[in-house]
């Protein structure tokens, strides 16, 4: 598993030298630790502005539809290892990329390293990539041309022994610098957002075709911000544009055609975009605590007050941890067991000899045919290429 990916950080140094030279200091905005809004979980059946209904699904409700659900378990039970060929595999892999701009990449990274060491996260067959990068807005992923995918492939995938072919579950979580315009305006960045995720998801499809399940989240609470980039209303907003998204693949497969404008949202077989469902949702009014006391203090923000701080990205981290450990839609592929190297939901003796037969230096190409390579983890997820007294002690640890 990697930490922010060399694009990222290029981004943020020449930033943090812009402003030196600038002579700008960003503080944030500390006394601004309400904005009197409800977060969506908590408004429900209510109406944001008397006219948008709240809740994460339709109907005002939190939950995901029936229908709905069904479809995205059959869509995580696909998730399979592959390799890189993309061709079923038991020894395989399958790939959770992030994708989105800075904000994303701070978070995950964290993520990241918590989910490394985590005994409940699967090891054996995971890969963790952080795909997101700093000023890496909506627009830069909405066409499977755009030079972020190949960034991602050349520089986070590659390198690792991973392809395209094995990204087969994404958090996206995306927004656009210096929005202008709130709802209930009929151009308000909200409905923007909407038709960007709409081609992002179906780029997203194009760059890895075996896709399967898109986790989205919406920005964390911006009251703080002392600059422009991304202030409120537009970050409690921009969740109105993953619900609506949502909500389009929801209506369509319902039988209600296509939504203007979310476009085409078709997925399983014949379909030209993954299966759509809310990860976390990550904002709650400043200090004000939302119904399952999240807050985001002052101290949860960096300078600008909206980027998040280390105890901001821990926050959102564990957020996402938490998320992907208990849904029924990442619990197949993301939880497992270290050490269960024959995939029979037993760690036992004939793991042991597993490890014990593949001791030494991984062959080439690793990690494609080191399976056994299951502890430490390398910065991407795949182990360190060579089986020894760590793996042994993986498979002992989580024996039964």
């Amino acid at each position: 598993m990697r930490f922010a990916s060399s694009s990222s950080l290029k981004i943020a140094l020449a930033t943090v030298v812009l402003l030196a030279v600038a002579g700008v200091v960003m503080a944030a905005n500390c006394k601004i630790t309400s904005v009197n809004r409800v977060p969506l979980n908590d408004l429900g059946a209510g109406l944001y502005l008397g006219q948008f209904q709240g809740g994460l699904y339709p109907g005002g409700t939190n939950t995901v539809p029936a229908v709905h659900a069904t479809a995205g378990a059959i869509e995580a039970q696909g998730i399979v290892p592959r390799s890189p060929q993309g061709v079923p595999a038991p020894q395989g892999r399958y790939v959770l990329l992030s994708v989105g701009m800075s904000n994303t990449t701070q978070e995950f990274s964290r993520f990241m390293q918590i989910a490394a060491s985590h005994p409940q996260v699967d090891h054996s067959h995971l890969a963790i990539v952080d795909g997101a990068a700093g000023g890496q807005t909506a627009s830069t992923w909405d066409q499977p041309t755009d030079v972020n995918y190949d960034r991602v492939r050349d520089q986070e995938l590659i390198p690792f022994g991973l392809s395209e072919l094995q990204v087969q579950a994404v958090w996206l979580k995306v927004a656009n610098a210096g929005p202008t315009i709130a709802l209930p305006n009929a151009n308000a960045d909200a409905r923007t957002l909407v038709m960007q995720q709409g081609n992002v998801v179906r780029a997203l499809r194009v760059r890895y075709p075996n896709l399967r399940v898109v986790f989205l989240s919406s920005r964390i609470y911006a009251g703080y911000a002392s600059t422009t980039l991304n202030p409120e209303p537009y970050a409690y907003e921009s969740a109105f544009g993953v619900k609506w998204l949502i909500e389009a693949q929801i209506n369509q497969a319902n039988g209600a055609g296509i939504d203007p404008s979310a476009g085409d949202l078709g997925y399983g077989p014949g379909g030209i975009a993954p299966w759509l469902v809310w990860g976390p949702y990550l904002w709650a009014d400043g200090t004000t605590p939302r119904s399952d006391g999240l807050t985001w203090a002052c101290s949860d923000l960096s300078n600008d007050g909206t980027h998040p701080s280390d105890p901001g990205r821990l926050k959102v981290a564990n957020m996402l941890l938490e998320h992907l450990l208990a849904s029924p839609f990442s619990q197949p592929w993301f939880a497992g067991r270290q050490g269960d190297l024959n995939d029979d939901g037993v760690v036992d003796v004939a793991d042991l000899l597993a490890v014990i037969g593949s001791w030494g230096p991984c062959p080439q190409p690793c990690p494609a045919r080191c399976p056994a390579d299951i502890a430490p983890l390398a910065p991407n997820g795949v182990g360190t290429c060579v089986v020894n007294v760590s793996d042994l002690l993986m498979v002992i640890g989580n024996w039964g």
